[in-house]
């Protein structure tokens, strides 16, 4: 009897490229019907391992073969771990790339706008001789060590050592003929000890956890200079493009949580390991981490219950600054350093934000200053100095290439940069200079800003019936080609369909309706701006003009607006070489105002504004 065929979805992550193909295809074909390159040595025959996939739902699909038991291990196959050549697809189903299995890689932002700032880490060093004990000399080791310490650090009485330290010491002391660095934090806790004079190196590490990426930059604390970089996709994404999906997946029971947290200090635990190697230092010689994301991968990270955040009124569990013991979180540094987590400002305004205001120097600053650090969710601060007023917009993944019929995120082929000229010919520009498989956020917003410019839109966001082009396609509802099936890897022309443009409207809407209530709440008006920081890793590739055409943002000069990158990232490393940045991050925190958009009386009005293209 012949099994009936249907279409089901594949969405690749962390690619966020969705395709239909018949139940009963395997994984490894779908992934070429969508365009995406999988390592396969062997072709497909499943005998090299190499097209390791993970797989959200193992209903979705068929059971493991023999061929995968003998390539994975079992704790692989107890995450997910799946070969996609021999994985059958079955229903709609989630399927993550890991890093080892990609032909190609993502755009991530790894730089930002940095401010310098005083050298002054909470991190010392201090080198020191002890006088080795006697018969008229038997102080006990830890005394002896603090009583020579005393002479540079004051308070000393109150100075902490962790059990790890206390178990080594002996033995350190002595085999370092009572020769030793000692590396002390902020005075009340001694984080390692060495044999020999170690002080010419400090080393700590600076991460930003986004929802789709993780950035860290390993740093010199002794220059305050950036000595490697890393990145790589937050593997959470298999549980949701969003944090609302990731959340709701948390709340379940605590073991979804746990799963939630291990695969981010795993994330972390990859970028450090990677930034180490470049380094080629060893991560045990990393003293302190300082990070920062938004409150869901702050609660996240910590392994804390994250539901409130997403049931009003929305409150985190906590606002402050805190410090916690590597070795308690897992992750791969000094067992004994220190784990730093920046303060948050609100349930969904979290610690990224405040290091995007210390990147920028916006609440030192007499002049007026927008912020807008786009995303998944974006936030958005006004004013200077004497007063700060945030908001959060859930302006969705559109942007990252979800929900579009020919989205994807920025990795090579995608299409970045377009323009439509009069004669309604299109002129791409994909990432890498290859065959398009897809269009990226940066290129739809060009699109957009293109098909208004030349009437295939209206304001209304509907395509004009009226237009005479071949490259309008009217077979299941209208759709503008954007690169024909002859120029595309997977032979199939790549379009924009009315509910694309939708699906931008609604996103563009929500950053808009955030900028201008909180512009009319400070009572300002677009003249009033002095500048614009358009900060994140999407803002990084935007092009301004097209985003005012589009009604992404204000109409503010385009000598004004100024595209930062990663300003989260450059925060939390401003914080880590500074303790003086550190004590403005807990007063910016404290003294930012946050405002919830959904209660504000104007809100659906200004939206319904917000949907119509100026």
């Amino acid at each position: 009897m012949k099994l009936r065929k249907y279409n089901v979805t594949v969405v690749f992550e962390p690619e966020g490229k969705k395709v239909e193909v018949p139940s009963g295809s395997t994984v490894f074909n779908a992934a070429k019907e969508a365009g995406i390159s999988i390592r396969s040595e062997c072709g497909g025959k499943g005998t090299c391992g190499k097209c390791k996939v993970i797989v959200k739902n193992s209903r979705a699909v068929s059971k493991i073969t023999e061929a995968e038991r003998k390539h994975l291990s079992k704790s692989e196959i107890k995450l997910g771990y799946r070969l996609a050549c021999q994985t059958i697809v079955l229903q709609n189903v989630t399927v993550m790339i890991p890093p080892e299995s990609r032909l190609e890689s993502r755009k991530i932002q790894i730089l930002g706008l940095e401010r310098k700032v005083k050298l002054s880490p909470l991190l010392k060093k201090f080198y020191i001789i002890l006088p080795k004990p006697t018969l008229s000399d038997i102080k006990p080791d830890l005394e002896r060590l603090l009583d020579v310490l005393s002479r540079q650090i004051q308070n000393v009485e109150n100075l902490e050592i962790g059990y790890e330290n206390l178990k080594k010491m002996p033995n350190i002391l002595r085999d370092a003929n009572w020769s030793v660095t000692i590396t002390v934090w902020n005075d009340r806790r001694i984080v390692a000890i060495e044999p020999g004079d170690t002080s010419n190196y400090l080393l700590g590490f600076a991460v930003d956890i986004g929802t789709s990426k993780i950035v860290g930059h390993l740093v010199d604390l002794t220059t305050g200079r950036t000595v490697a970089m890393g990145s790589i996709e937050n593997p959470q994404i298999i549980y949701g493009e969003d944090v609302i999906s990731r959340i709701t997946f948390a709340a379940a029971n605590n073991a979804n949580l746990k799963t939630l947290q291990k695969l981010l200090i795993n994330g972390v635990n990859k970028v450090l390991r990677e930034t180490c190697r470049k380094a080629e230092i060893d991560s045990s010689k990393v003293y302190e981490t300082v990070v920062v994301g938004n409150t869901a991968m702050h609660h996240f990270f910590l392994g804390i219950e994250p539901r409130y955040i997403a049931l009003s009124p929305y409150t985190p569990a906590l606002k402050k600054q805190i410090h916690l013991i590597a070795k308690e979180l897992n992750l791969k540094m000094n067992k004994e350093g220190i784990v730093t987590t920046l303060p948050i400002i609100a349930g969904f305004v979290g610690a990224d934000a405040v290091a995007d205001i210390l990147a920028t120097g916006i609440h030192e600053s007499e002049e007026i200053s927008l912020l807008v650090d786009i995303g998944t969710n974006t936030e958005i601060i006004i004013g200077n100095k004497d007063d700060l007023l945030c908001c959060s917009c859930a302006s969705g993944p559109a942007f990252e290439g979800a929900h579009i019929k020919h989205g994807m995120k920025a990795v090579t082929g995608a299409i970045e940069r377009v323009q439509i000229n009069p004669n309604l010919e299109v002129k791409y520009e994909t990432i890498g200079g290859v065959k398009p498989s897809g269009i990226c956020g940066s290129g739809i917003i060009d699109l957009v800003a293109e098909m208004l410019k030349n009437g295939i839109i209206d304001k209304c966001g509907r395509f004009n019936s009226k237009i005479k082009t071949k490259r309008m396609k009217k077979d299941d509802g209208m759709e503008f080609i954007v690169a024909w099936d002859n120029e595309t890897v997977t032979g199939k022309a790549i379009t924009i369909t009315q509910k694309d443009i939708n699906e931008i409207q609604l996103a563009k809407a929500a950053i808009y309706t955030g900028c201008s209530i909180l512009m009319k709440r400070k009572n300002l008006k677009d003249r009033d701006i002095n500048r614009v920081f358009i900060a994140g890793a999407f803002g990084s590739y935007l092009n301004p003009e097209n985003a005012k055409i589009i009604g992404l943002i204000p109409d503010i000069p385009t000598e004004k607006i100024k595209v930062v990158g990663n300003t989260a990232v450059m925060g939390a490393k401003m914080a880590l070489v500074s303790k003086e940045v550190r004590k403005k991050a807990e007063e910016i925190a404290n003294r930012v105002r946050y405002l919830e958009l959904a209660n504000d009386p104007d809100f659906n009005q200004e939206f319904l504004k917000a949907l119509i293209f100026p």
